[in-house]
């Protein structure tokens, strides 16, 4: 077991469940790093996250740190800091006031330079004496996560911290919450539902379903390297191919998926394809050999049009084209395959067990 988090076959059970809310997940989380718990509504990516905090007991295993069990220690003991998603702010106390809490019984100059340091690390300076009533909802996660800070805890444990925001405030927030976890060195453990936050924030990301741990990795290996069909459904690949004995007597589409990936993908391989693994190729026109769809609906995005298509061979899956491009249903039109929106998953005989820690 390395120094920082170890989760040790971590097992939760609710009464009346008829399965354990975590059924003996094992993660470790280093001094430094930041890990994301990913998963849908139910997975058990909260109860493990609370298990660690100590505030939901352990039907088995061991939750530890630097090696040294904590799973009897007290939550108020454990050295570890909590941030949920609602913030929840003292509205009695001003902004200061409550980035200070966790400081009681330091000196004042201390505690005043320690506020003013995590209020600037934030994006919030000089709002020392804000009444928090006053603040937006994307300003309030902003001061819990300075107060979250403010006592520097071994570990900082946060629940969904963005999921009650807006879009394209969370895309935000989860860029500032990432530079300030690396900026002060913090160890976390992040829960999140939504891939795209998970990538942003985490140097590794963990997906849990069912109470299970499926796969941890890398994001960019998680993506490119799925452990299983049901890790790559949750990342949003919508479209499963599988690569057959002779690719030369296949359809044009399944070809074309199987030429731009290096290295070739091998017989009995499934590929997943997300949104994208297809691209019309505006401009061209039918070529012998190359794939084409039938347009079956268009849908504008910001800075692209998602066209979803039937290929033969493939299946029903979404192409991209430029902002503003369209044609009619039922139209045939040019594709070209994108390496980038595709993954290779191992064969039936690999489980997403046997890849957990990868």
């Amino acid at each position: 077991m390395s120094d920082g988090l170890g989760v040790v076959d971590v097992v939760v059970r609710y009464p009346g469940a008829d399965r354990p809310a975590v059924d003996a997940v094992s993660l470790d989380v280093p001094v430094g790093e930041v890990v994301a718990l990913l998963g849908p509504s139910g997975c058990g990516k909260s109860s493990l996250l609370r298990a660690v905090a100590g505030l939901e007991p352990l039907a088995g295993g061991d939750v530890a740190w630097d090696g040294v069990g904590v799973t009897g220690v007290p939550v108020h003991r454990r050295g570890f800091g909590l941030l949920f998603q609602d913030g929840q702010l003292f509205g009695h106390l001003d902004v200061a006031g409550n980035v200070a809490y966790g400081l009681a019984g330091r000196p004042r100059a201390e505690r005043g330079a320690r506020v003013a340091e995590l209020l600037d690390l934030v994006g919030l300076p000089g709002t020392q004496r804000r009444d928090v009533a006053t603040l937006s909802g994307g300003e309030r996660q902003r001061v819990a996560l300075a107060r979250a800070l403010a006592p520097r805890p071994r570990l900082l444990l946060l629940d969904e911290p963005l999921s009650a925001l807006d879009r394209s405030l969370r895309e935000r927030l989860a860029l500032d919450l990432r530079d300030v976890l690396v900026a002060t060195g913090t160890t976390a453990l992040f829960v999140t539902h939504d891939h795209d936050e998970a990538f942003a924030v985490a140097d590794r990301v963990a997906v849990m379903d069912a109470g299970r741990l499926l796969q941890v990795a890398a994001p960019a290996a998680l993506w490119s390297r799925p452990a299983s069909r049901r890790v790559a459904e949750f990342l949003g690949y919508e479209a499963f191919v599988d690569v057959p004995a002779d690719a030369a007597a296949a359809a044009p589409g399944a070809r074309a998926l199987v030429a731009v990936l290096d290295p070739a993908p091998t017989a009995g391989t499934t590929l997943a394809l997300a949104a994208g693994a297809f691209v019309v190729a505006v401009g061209d026109g039918p070529r012998a050999g190359a794939p084409t769809g039938t347009v079956a609906v268009l849908r504008s995005r910001r800075g692209r049009t998602e066209v979803v298509v039937d290929v033969p061979g493939v299946g029903r899956v979404t192409a991209l084209a430029p902002a503003g491009w369209s044609c009619e249903p039922g139209t045939p039109v040019p594709l070209r395959a994108d390496a980038a929106a595709l993954a290779s998953l191992p064969g039936a005989w690999v489980t997403s067990e046997q890849h957990a820690g990868s």
